[in-house]
């Protein structure tokens, strides 16, 4: 399976969700990430070498595709309507990260608007959920209103997730017991992929 990450706006998780997706589907089978970003987020996240997958660049990706079960990728911020276009015939699901904030919704429908005439086949997930926020479910009450495909997983806005590039793991393994919430809502996003 091929699974790309996509958004038009930057600090929506979109490294934070290729890299915990990767980490979940690794425990089903092989799994690569594909850092296509020149950030090049990715591919410092993994540095310490602590990732249980691997993680390589765009440009080395040919040579490790073949052998992998599920690709991940983490595709470059702010993709034209032509890396759409590929992305959506290139891939089997397009992940689209967002935040509850105004200007990242926004940016969403941009990107929807975009997609849908296309015929991709994409799945918002909400990322970045404060604790007892009205704002989420008002953002997800409007995206079910629009019939837009929806995750049913949330993922939530923890320091840990802010914290663990720096170690170089996922949150899963790092040392805070909160951060185990982000992790599970990583799992149950990846079990709505794998359904």
């Amino acid at each position: 399976m091929i699974i790309a990450i996509a958004s038009l706006k930057g600090g929506c998780s979109k490294t934070t969700t290729a890299i915990h997706l990767a980490a979940y589907l690794q425990t089903k089978a092989p799994t690569l990430l594909i850092d296509a970003d020149k950030n090049r987020s990715a591919l410092t996240w993994a540095r310490p070498d602590k990732l249980s997958f691997k993680v390589v660049s765009e440009t080395a990706a040919p040579k490790y595709i073949k052998d992998y079960t599920h690709i991940v990728i983490d595709t470059q911020a702010r993709p034209s309507p032509e890396d759409f276009e590929e992305l959506a015939d290139g891939c089997d699901l397009l992940v689209l990260p967002t935040t509850p904030r105004g200007l990242d919704l926004d940016a969403l429908a941009q990107t929807v608007e975009v997609l849908q005439p296309l015929g991709a086949k994409f799945k918002i997930l909400l990322t970045q959920i404060p604790a007892r926020s009205a704002a989420a479910k008002d953002a997800r009450q409007s995206l079910e209103d629009l019939k837009l495909p929806i995750f049913k997983a949330e993922i939530k806005r923890l320091v840990a997730f802010e914290r663990s590039p720096l170690l170089g793991v996922t949150v899963k393994d790092y040392p805070d017991p909160r951060a185990l919430d982000g992790w599970k809502g990583y799992v149950a996003m990846g079990k709505e992929i794998l359904k």
